[in-house]
């Protein structure tokens, strides 16, 4: 028995799993129908078996990378809270792309909102009203969605790039002019083990301590 030929295969998930992969490699705005044809090895009009248009596409492929997101769960919501956001910002940087379209969807797909929901019930059994537990929900993932867009513009990826553009700047920097921008690159961007990625969390951390002074009672 010969394999399955592609049509035959085809099916929603592994067109949004294309998608993915392709929005991954070149970006959202390269995706067209007739290109994930290609990638899959069908005509483009063949997708609309499996979605409807490309809204729906985008829809799908926003829902699969919620599903990937580590869902809150115990009962220290902290802890909860911090693993979320980790999972996320970890997420995010897998797929950039998705940062700006995470809120935007009109037809939120299941895993959406099992994450949205699990968040919130999260915050309500820790004792947050519904008034701080949106406050909570909406303050974080200000901060996840702000740091992994700011993240994915920066120009520099590995330990590497981020010494070769530090140093770059550094030399046309006047220390006299600017001593405070020359003293934090020296003695902190370029000093060996630096990650602006470990930014994060020390900001996150510092947001939990707000939020969690902020729903208590005067």
């Amino acid at each position: 028995m010969g394999k399955p030929s592609p049509r035959a295969s085809l099916d929603r998930a592994r067109v949004v799993q294309a998608a993915i992969a392709f929005a991954d490699e070149n970006g959202l705005t390269s995706l067209t129908m007739r290109k994930l044809g290609v990638t899959l090895g069908v005509e483009a009009m063949s997708l609309y078996n499996h979605v409807a248009n490309k809204d729906d596409l985008l829809d799908g492929m926003v829902d699969s990378v919620f599903g990937e997101i580590e869902l809150p769960s115990g009962t220290d919501w902290r802890t909860a809270m911090r693993m979320r956001a980790v999972s996320a910002r970890e997420v995010l940087s897998r797929h950039p792309w998705a940062t700006r379209l995470m809120a935007s969807r009109k037809s939120p797909g299941p895993a959406t909102l099992r994450h949205h929901d699990a968040v919130i019930g999260t915050l309500r059994r820790a004792g947050f009203s519904i008034v701080m537990a949106a406050h909570t929900f909406s303050a974080l993932d200000s901060y996840i969605y702000g740091f992994a867009l700011q993240e994915a513009s920066l120009p520099f990826d590995t330990a590497e790039e981020t010494t070769d553009v530090a140093r770059l700047i550094l030399a046309r920097l006047s220390a006299e002019e600017h001593p405070h921008l020359t003293e934090m690159t020296v003695e902190h961007v370029l000093r060996p083990g630096y990650d602006y990625g470990d930014e994060f969390e020390f900001g996150l951390d510092l947001l939990l301590d707000a939020l969690d002074r902020a729903r208590r009672p005067t």
